[in-house]
């Protein structure tokens, strides 16, 4: 018997947000086991709340999880499911757990560490000719742009795999590393932002289609929309 296509899913909970694919003959017990891997909530604790595009949120609620498939839920690509914990209890965010830091006056006092390392070698920050490799490092990612003709409104696709349109080319502050990013209007909502980082607005885009990269994993040319076969070939299954 032939199975049901993978569907693309948006999976977010309080601690991530992850584009999966999931098959629609899987039931609601064997999702939230995989569930329970991806957002360390075990699954007898989840809460699922199913939310397309445009769409109320759907609490899906059954009495045999065992048996009731989550196609009956999940139809349409790109839909998006919400993972909380019923107590209302969430897993700590990383970055929220208390932890000891090393002052960082302490930290370059100390004798075998890498900075030492550095620090004794004249690598990386430390060499004298440091600013001068910058300034050409930058230069050449300017060059290419321009040989590859990166410019705005121009069609892309993005490291061979999503296709999109080209709204700016100019530097962000927001984002680590100096020199020149890319800002890219996704065809499907797999970016990472609406075109704004941290307040700053860089391009108008949709929620989720807008994403910074460097210029090379740009190519520029004459890219259609993908088909919706194509959509989520590279992305990991759940």
């Amino acid at each position: 018997m032939e199975t049901a296509r993978d569907i693309p899913v948006r999976i977010t909970s309080a601690t991530i947000s992850s584009e999966r694919r999931i098959t629609p003959s899987w039931t609601i017990a064997q999702l939230k086991d995989k569930l329970e891997l991806i957002t360390g909530i075990p699954n007898s604790s989840q809460k699922l709340t199913v939310q397309h595009a445009t769409d109320q949120e759907v609490v899906i609620e059954t009495e045999n999880e065992d048996r009731l498939q989550v196609g009956s839920f999940v139809q349409i690509p790109y839909t998006e499911i919400k993972v909380t914990h019923k107590t209302g209890t969430a897993v700590p965010k990383v970055a929220d757990v208390p932890k000891w830091v090393m002052p960082s006056e302490v930290y370059s006092a100390r004798p075998s560490t890498v900075l030492a390392y550095k620090k004794a070698h004249q690598v990386g920050r430390f060499d004298p000719a440091a600013p001068e490799i910058l300034e050409q490092k930058i230069a050449q990612m300017w060059k290419e742009i321009e040989e590859r003709g990166i410019i705005p409104n121009a069609r892309c696709c993005l490291s061979g795999t999503r296709h999109g349109t080209i709204r700016y080319v100019g530097l962000v502050p927001e984002l680590d590393g100096p020199g020149p990013w890319v800002g890219i209007e996704l065809d499907e909502p797999t970016g990472k932002n609406d075109g704004s980082l941290n307040g700053t607005r860089y391009f108008d885009a949709k929620p989720s289609t807008g994403v910074f990269v460097r210029e090379k994993r740009v190519e520029v040319g004459q890219f259609g929309v993908l088909l919706e076969e194509e959509l989520g070939s590279d992305m990991e299954e759940l």
